[in-house]
């Protein structure tokens, strides 16, 4: 994956072994979806979605891992809201897991934090800003589950390569990235189609974040803001260009959310996102 070679003279495309995480498959013949809210709001607001999130996809039927933050360790403000503790968090999403067979991942942001969603979620993720503490990275090794690592802001593409030796330095090779956008200029982020093909070159999976793409990080003074109506516009072009699977934020109501409303899919208009991106996939792949 070299930034500098001559696209004539690109290798074959290293195949990446499949990855099953429960009845989801990053890397199959359909494309893998990550949906669910930001941050728990509440119990009763992540079953209320979760429930929804499965029905549609039931009706759509595309297979989906749910996701939701316990806690958002990295808010702009000391006054936004943050969430709930890590055991209870993952204690809860297991629990949403087992009533519906679907698998969970949510995020964390130590070691300890690890050890504890290891115990509970079958796909720990790795926020961006932390994508290259080793000591983060090595906890979530060890548990043994799938580790989806957030490309960070300030990393190229190719720079992932040194990520995977270290995950793989670790004992676990059941890890995939997701492509989250880069950082261009001040609150803005650029999202770059030629990524997703150098990941998946160099041999690894990579799932596109088409909610935080569109951030525009501390872009309303003491919150982020965001161009939410551009996530699906993003999502369709990375299926397009041969991406594994689309990860999106999805709300009841964006406009109330807690955390990250300017950039979350309103739940009713996922339906018609989701027949979009498989007739897409089906006619590129």
């Amino acid at each position: 994956m070299d930034a500098h070679a001559d696209p004539s003279e690109a290798a074959a495309f290293v195949k990446a072994k499949s990855l099953k995480i429960g009845n989801v498959v990053i890397g199959g013949k359909r494309p893998a979806f990550i949906l669910g809210p930001c941050v728990i709001e509440s119990e009763k607001f992540v079953w209320r979605i979760a429930r929804r999130i499965a029905q549609i996809c039931a009706g759509e039927r595309v297979p989906f891992i749910f996701k939701a933050s316990y806690d958002k360790a990295n808010r702009t403000s000391i006054r936004s809201y943050r969430g709930i503790s890590a055991e209870q968090g993952c204690e809860l999403l297991a629990a949403i897991g087992a009533e519906m067979n679907v698998p969970v991942t949510t995020d964390v942001h130590s070691p300890a934090e690890a050890t504890i969603a290891g115990r509970h979620v079958d796909v720990l993720q790795i926020p961006a800003f932390l994508c290259r503490q080793t000591d983060l990275l090595r906890a979530a090794a060890e548990t043994g589950r799938v580790v989806n690592v957030k490309k960070g802001q300030f990393l190229a593409p190719w720079d992932l390569r040194n990520i995977a030796e270290k995950l793989a330095s670790f004992g676990n090779d059941k890890f995939f990235f997701t492509e989250r956008g880069t950082t261009f200029g001040y609150n803005n982020l650029v999202a770059d189609m030629r990524s997703l093909y150098w990941i998946r070159e160099a041999g690894y999976h990579v799932v596109f974040d088409a909610t935080h793409a569109v951030q525009r990080p501390g872009g309303a003074g003491d919150a982020t803001s965001g161009d939410s109506v551009l996530a699906p516009v993003l999502a369709r072009a990375a299926i397009a260009a041969g991406c594994d699977g689309i990860f999106m934020e999805v709300h009841e109501n964006p406009a109330r959310a807690l955390s990250d409303g300017p950039n979350q899919i309103a739940l009713k208009q996922l339906p018609k996102h989701l027949r979009m991106l498989r007739a897409i996939h089906a006619a590129v792949s």
